[in-house]
C-alpha cells in the first residue's frame, strides 16, 4: 500500500499534516473570532478540551500577524512543543518563551526542519522581512503552502525547480484593507484574481489547488463584508480550472481532511476537535465600496468606554499624539510641507470630538484656528482606545480617511499621498511591533 500524507483545515492559514501517525500544524488559530473580529466563514466552534490532548510534533508559524501567531490559542498547546516561528524580531520569541514554551526555534528561509516523516522547508516570500512559505514533504508528496504571501521571480523559479508539485496551497483572496479606509477615493476592485496569480500557478502545474488563507468575515452588521473581499470560491475554481484543466481545485473547509498520495485524493474523517457550525459551503458576496455607513453610525456598534477609557483616548488625542508624531516619518512627500489635520473620534451614542492640529517640520501642534483642512480622520472612540491597549490591528479599526472634498491645490497633492500615511496611523502603527501579542500576554500571564 503507497503511503499517504493527511491535510486537514483548521481556519485562514492553519492546517494539520499528518504521515505515519506524526502529526504536525502550521499557524495555529484555535478562535473564533480571531484577530479580535474576524469572523469564522464558514462559521465553526473549537473544543479547546480535544485541543489540549493533541500532541504535534512540532508547530510551524509563517509570520507575527495575528491571524497566524496569536498567543492565546499557542495558550491550549503542551509546552513541550516546538514551535519554530519566521519572524526577525527577537520580542515575539521572547513572548512565547514568556508563555512557557521551552523549545522555540527561529526558522531561516531554506533550511530544512525534520520532523518525523516530514521536512519542512521555510521559503522566501516577497516580503521577507515579514513572512514565508512553506515546502512540506512526506509520504513521498511535494505540498508548497504559500501561506498569504506573494511570490517574486526569484523565489517562483526557484520553486519551479522544486518540482513536480503535488498539492499547492494558494491565498485565493485579494483583500482591501487600504481600500475600504477611504472608501471615497478608491476605485472598486474587479472581482476576478490578480494575473500574475494564473502564471505563477502555470509555472508550478500542481495536481491540485486548495485555495486558502481567507477564511473569515467581519462582525455581522460590518460593511466590509460586502467590500474586503472581492473573489469568492466559485470565481477561483473557475479562472483556475480554465487556466490548469489538468488541476483539481479543492475546497477544504474548517475541519475538513483529504488523504493525498500519489494516484489520488480521497475524503478522511474531519478533525473532530474543529467543530462545523450550520451552512459550510458558503461564498463571498462582494459589492464593491457599496454604500459604506456613516463613522457615527458604525460607531454605535460598540460598548461604551469606561471613564477610565474615555480619559486614556482623550490625553492620547491631546497629548500622547503629540508628542508620537515627530517619531514617525510618511513615506510620500505629502506631509513635507504644513497641512491642518482634524481627527474625529466618535463615541457608542455617534457622538463626536474633534481634535485639530497643525503639522509641519516640528511636529504635531493643537490647533484652534480656522485654516483650510489638509486631512481628515475619523475614528470609533473604541476602537481608537482597543488600538492602545488591546493591540488591534489596523484591518479592524473602521477608521476613514479623507472621507471630504479638499480645495483643488490640496485635492491634487493627495493623489500622490498614500493613506497609510495618515498621522494617526503612523502614530499607533509605524514602530510598533507585537502589540496584540504583548496584549494577549499580559492577559494570559495575570490569569
Amino acid at each position: 500500500m503507497s503511503k499517504q500524507l493527511k491535510i486537514s483545515r483548521i481556519l485562514h492559514a492553519g492546517y494539520v499534516f499528518e504521515c505515519e501517525g506524526t502529526q504536525i500544524a502550521f499557524d495555529t488559530i484555535f478562535e473564533n473570532p480571531f484577530s479580535r473580529n474576524c469572523h469564522a466563514f464558514p462559521d465553526v466552534r473549537f473544543d479547546h478540551a480535544q485541543i489540549r490532548e493533541q500532541k504535534f510534533a512540532a508547530v510551524f508559524i509563517s509570520h507575527f500577524h495575528d491571524d497566524h501567531c496569536s498567543l492565546e490559542s499557542l495558550d491550549l498547546l503542551d509546552r513541550a512543543t516546538p514551535l519554530y516561528i519566521y519572524c526577525i524580531f527577537d520580542e515575539l520569541f521572547e513572548m512565547v518563551r514568556r508563555l512557557g514554551f521551552a523549545k522555540v526555534q527561529q526558522l531561516q528561509l531554506n533550511v530544512p526542519v525534520r520532523a518525523g516523516p516530514f521536512e519542512v522547508i521555510p521559503r522566501e516570500a516577497m516580503d521577507a522581512d515579514v513572512d514565508s512559505m512553506f515546502q512540506v514533504k512526506a509520504a513521498g508528496m511535494n505540498v508548497l503552502n504559500v501561506v498569504d504571501s506573494w511570490i517574486d521571480g526569484h523565489t517562483l523559479a526557484q520553486l519551479a525547480q522544486e518540482g513536480p508539485w503535488d498539492m499547492v496551497l494558494w491565498p485565493f483572496q485579494t483583500m482591501r484593507e487600504i481600500e475600504v479606509l477611504q472608501p471615497s477615493r478608491s476605485a472598486a476592485a474587479p472581482p476576478e484574481l490578480p494575473e500574475e496569480w494564473i502564471a505563477q500557478l502555470k509555472v508550478l502545474k500542481p495536481r491540485y489547488v486548495v485555495p486558502s488563507s481567507c477564511q473569515f468575515l467581519q462582525e455581522p452588521w460590518s460593511w466590509y463584508n460586502r467590500a474586503f473581499f472581492p473573489i469568492s470560491y466559485r470565481q477561483f475554481a473557475r479562472e483556475v480550472g480554465e487556466a490548469l484543466p489538468q488541476a483539481q481545485v479543492v475546497r477544504l473547509n474548517p475541519s475538513v481532511s483529504v488523504l493525498l498520495d500519489a494516484a489520488s485524493l480521497k475524503a478522511a474523517p474531519p478533525l473532530p476537535w474543529v467543530v462545523p457550525v450550520g451552512e459550510q459551503d458558503v461564498d463571498y458576496q462582494y459589492q464593491g465600496n457599496a454604500a459604506p455607513p456613516r463613522t457615527a453610525d458604525i460607531a454605535r456598534h460598540f460598548a461604551p468606554l469606561t471613564a477610565a477609557q474615555a480619559s486614556r483616548v482623550t490625553d492620547y488625542c491631546r497629548s500622547g499624539l503629540l508628542e508620537k508624531y515627530g517619531d514617525v516619518e510618511a513615506s510620500s512627500e505629502y506631509f513635507d510641507e504644513t497641512r491642518y489635520w482634524q481627527l474625529s473620534v466618535y463615541d457608542h451614542a455617534g457622538q463626536v470630538t474633534r481634535f485639530r492640529y497643525r503639522l509641519d517640520a516640528g511636529g504635531a501642534h493643537a490647533d484652534d484656528g480656522n485654516a483650510a483642512l489638509g486631512w481628515t480622520t475619523e475614528i470609533p472612540a473604541a476602537k481608537l482606545y482597543a488600538a492602545l491597549e488591546l493591540g488591534e490591528s489596523l484591518t479592524s479599526m473602521y477608521m476613514r480617511i479623507n472621507d471630504a472634498v479638499f480645495d483643488p491645490a490640496t485635492e491634487r497633492c493627495l493623489q500622490d499621498a498614500d493613506a497609510v500615511d495618515d498621522p494617526l496611523v503612523r502614530c499607533l502603527f509605524s514602530d510598533t511591533f507585537g502589540a496584540y501579542q504583548a496584549a494577549q500576554l499580559r492577559r494570559l500571564l495575570a490569569r
